[in-house]
């Protein structure tokens, strides 16, 4: 986690916690580009001093407020619908293209839990024309990769390519993405891989945690319950059910592409007329989602489970992305707890009482709301004197000024590690993803640093009154409840 602040799916995959394995993101686990990308970094690579890296990332921030004055990419709609993201990159001979489909948890029912992870999970385990064999020996083969994988606002087929393949490479994508068989063998096989890993997660402190918490939080809401689905839900969902659901989100007038690296707008076209454009457009159906509801009252919940350290999460309702204070509560949360040795958590707690060697706080904005964690492991006797203390600096900076250091730091460091996000084409490509999907504009990464820079004391802390409660929050404890000093 850089900034404590997970501020959209793919950016998540940044700032996992031990706490949030299965829900810091909502989109698949990105993954490495070919071996020739691999070799060409190493052979770049040279250790080097904290000092010279600080010149090198400043000289990043300007380079790239400079390049970026022009739009970080091409964006169309085409008259299929479909949201074109394009930004040529001619660095190295690789291409990456992300296709997300608005067909996350969010569209799906409790009873039905993990169909929308499903469905994403077996686009590529067989077509119509294809094997689950045919199209993994086909990509591997070119050293490519092709993955696909669900989340909670909605799921992404992922493409990584050398240009001299891409025809290959377009042609999986558009097969698998328009094409899946759904196969009754595959759906049995992906369900017993999931069913396993749920079973391996109970005996994850931090995973029970975390699910337990969430649960709580969001209730009836999709947010609430697992991507994965459960075993009993899981159970439940049939080869008509995925079929149903393909036929009903999976359009191009429902999705996002952005395609990154080497290929021209030209050469883009030509792929997307040769092997999407019979992917037709559809009327598709929006759920009517649940309402988060504010916690009216503490709340608490104990899990007994025989391990030395107690994993504690306290948190409670946080923002949507879309909210106008993002910024501010990202500048206050890097005081509070995000921002590492520098935060507010990690001084007192981890420093000064030596009671966790991990403490941190971060918000979730997602589509429809998000959530607030802080969370660390401590001694089980410690665990009621580690929450106070959490609760101690929560209210601290609801009711006291922060320092001017405190507030220039915090900018100095959000301003400084943004480059960060978009130093590869596989970054590019989610960052594009994602500011499409939150509607922030072609144009965000010109405007970050003046919108983080804008923040003052007086915000940070009319913030923190508004989106930090002290009184009202829910405590998840996971440990050897026996030993716990617990005063709940």
């Amino acid at each position: 986690m850089i900034n404590g602040f997970v501020e959209s799916p793919y950016a998540a995959l940044l700032f996992k916690t031990p706490f949030d394995k299965l829900r810091a993101s909502s989109a698949p686990v990105m993954v490495s580009l070919s071996n020739h990308a691999r070799l060409a970094s190493r052979a770049f690579y040279k250790p080097v001093s904290f000092a010279t890296f600080a010149i090198f990332l400043f000289s990043l921030l300007v380079c790239t407020s400079t390049a970026s004055a022009t739009a970080i990419a091409d964006r169309e709609i085409l008259p299929s619908g479909l949201t074109l993201l394009h930004a040529e990159k001619k660095a190295l001979p690789i291409i990456r293209v992300i296709v997300a489909v608005k067909a996350g948890t969010i569209e799906e029912t409790a009873a039905k839990a993990g169909l929308a992870n499903l469905t994403a999970d077996l686009l590529n385990e067989g077509t119509t024309t294809r094997s689950s064999r045919e199209i993994s020996e086909a990509i591997e083969f070119v050293g490519g990769s092709l993955q696909t994988g669900g989340g909670a606002d909605y799921v992404t087929a992922t493409l990584s390519v050398l240009k001299k393949d891409m025809d290959l490479g377009f042609d999986l994508l558009a097969d698998i993405l328009q094409n899946p068989v759904f196969s009754e063998k595959e759906i049995s096989r992906r369900k017993a891989i999931i069913k396993g890993s749920i079973q391996q997660q109970r005996e994850e402190p931090g995973v029970v945690a975390s699910k337990a918490f969430m649960k709580e939080l969001f209730g009836n809401h999709p947010y609430g319950w697992p991507t994965e689905g459960t075993e009993e839900t899981l159970d439940t969902i049939t080869r008509q059910d995925l079929v149903a659901f393909h036929k009903e989100y999976y359009a191009p007038n429902n999705a996002i592409m952005a395609v990154v690296g080497d290929i021209s707008r030209d050469e883009l076209r030509a792929m997307l007329n040769r092997y999407f454009g019979r992917w037709e457009k559809k009327q598709t159906k929006t759920t009517q989602l649940p309402e988060i509801k504010p916690l009216l009252q503490s709340r608490v919940i104990k899990i007994q489970k025989e391990i030395t350290q107690a994993n504690i999460i306290l948190g409670h309702p946080g923002i949507a992305r879309d909210n106008p204070d993002y910024y501010a509560v990202t500048v206050m949360n890097y005081i509070l707890g995000g921002g590492g040795f520098a935060s507010r958590l990690v001084d007192n707690i981890r420093d000064n009482k030596g009671l966790s060697y991990d403490v941190h706080s971060y918000f979730t904005p997602q589509k429809y709301g998000g959530s607030f964690k802080a969370g660390l492991q401590t001694k089980n006797q410690t665990a009621q004197v580690a929450v106070d203390e959490i609760l101690r600096e929560m209210n601290r900076i609801r009711t006291e000024p922060v320092t001017d250091r405190e507030l220039n730091d915090a900018k100095a460091y959000l301003t400084g590690s943004f480059p960060l996000r978009v130093d590869s084409n596989s970054k590019i490509a989610g960052f594009l993803i994602s500011m499409e999907y939150y509607g922030l504009g072609l144009d965000y990464i010109d405007n970050y640093k003046q919108y983080i820079e804008k923040v003052s004391k007086e915000e940070v802390q009319r913030v923190a009154k508004k989106y930090l409660s002290s009184k009202d929050y829910l405590l998840v404890v996971v440990g050897d409840l026996r030993k716990t000093d617990l005063k709940h």
